[in-house]
């Protein structure tokens, strides 16, 4: 099932997670523990990132295939243009199709680790827009894209890349994927300037439940996102104790997951480290209000 159809299909907002390839074969064995955990949230469908310049991503097939195959749930791969030309990037689409998965999540990329600019490879691209419509001539996938609430860190203004955004849908993009944000009003801003460019897909908020300080401020300081006084002033007062910095996380995202279904997001995508306990308590928490919303016959906004 494409993302189109999960999207039109669904009585109720769509709820989805993204895990990424494991480096190791012990990690791998670690994250086969987990996975199980993840699949009896029941997320309507998950996807699979993978390394700078592909570096994971035979294991990324490996893995979306593996949970298509045993698990029964939708599957997307991602796709970026770093480090492969056209030709590689056939190749690949005619893997991901052939292990019966239906949906792709078309990326740019960041430029590999010492790289400050992205550099195309020879006979590649140099923008997602070329790689969505490689993918749409070929045929056969459903097409997420991303947008990026506060800007993306390399655009000139929010503007060009609210512009960038809208080309990528017209391109083919059936769904936009947000990068991480924390506060709603960014989300809801962005939502309505993208309408305002005839950007009529779903736009679905990506959530990054923080369970480390360490970690979020070096993400966020990767991707030009904020992190609010409040949460940032309650995520220190928890200091060097985890529990409490993930008791803060997880009420956070509980809350933004929240506001978002309630101010009419079509689901929420949930970036879920490869990890579980938070993910429970926070499915728990919004889970009454996804059952509320599918009786009312609400799907979420489009």
């Amino acid at each position: 099932m494409r993302f189109s159809e999960i999207f039109s299909r669904r009585a109720r907002p769509v709820i989805s997670f993204e895990v990424f390839p494991p480096k190791t074969d012990s990690s791998m064995e670690s994250f086969r523990a987990v996975l199980p955990r993840l699949v009896a949230l029941a997320p309507d469908f998950m996807t699979v990132t993978y390394g700078a310049l592909g570096s994971t991503q035979s294991r990324t097939l490996e893995i979306a295939a593996l949970i298509k195959r045993q698990y029964r749930l939708e599957t997307a791969c991602h796709l970026t243009c770093v480090g492969s030309d056209r030709e590689a990037i056939g190749r690949t689409l005619d893997a991901i199709a052939a292990a019966g998965i239906e949906n792709i999540v078309a990326l740019r990329g960041d430029p590999p680790q010492g790289q400050k600019d992205y550099v195309p490879p020879p006979g590649g691209y140099r923008h997602a827009i070329e790689l969505v419509e490689h993918i749409r001539r070929r045929g056969g996938f459903g097409i997420a894209v991303a947008g990026y609430p506060e800007k993306h860190i390399e655009a000139e203004s929010f503007e060009s890349d609210l512009g960038h955004l809208a080309r990528k849908v017209q391109a083919g993009g059936d769904v936009v994927v947000t990068q991480l944000f924390y506060d709603n009003a960014h989300y809801f801003r962005f939502a309505q300037m993208a309408r305002g460019r005839a950007v009529r897909v779903p736009i679905v908020p990506g959530l990054l439940p923080i369970v480390s300080l360490q970690q979020v401020k070096r993400l966020t300081s990767m991707c030009g996102a904020s992190i609010p006084t409040s949460l940032l002033a309650a995520l220190e007062e928890a200091g060097p104790d985890e529990e409490a910095t993930l008791d803060a996380g997880v009420r956070h995202a509980a809350e933004q997951a929240r506001g978002l279904l309630e101010g009419g997001a079509p689901g929420i995508h949930f970036y879920v480290l490869n990890r579980f306990h938070h993910m429970e308590r926070i499915l728990s928490e919004i889970r009454p209000l996804l059952v509320s919303i599918e009786k009312g016959g609400r799907g979420g906004a489009r």
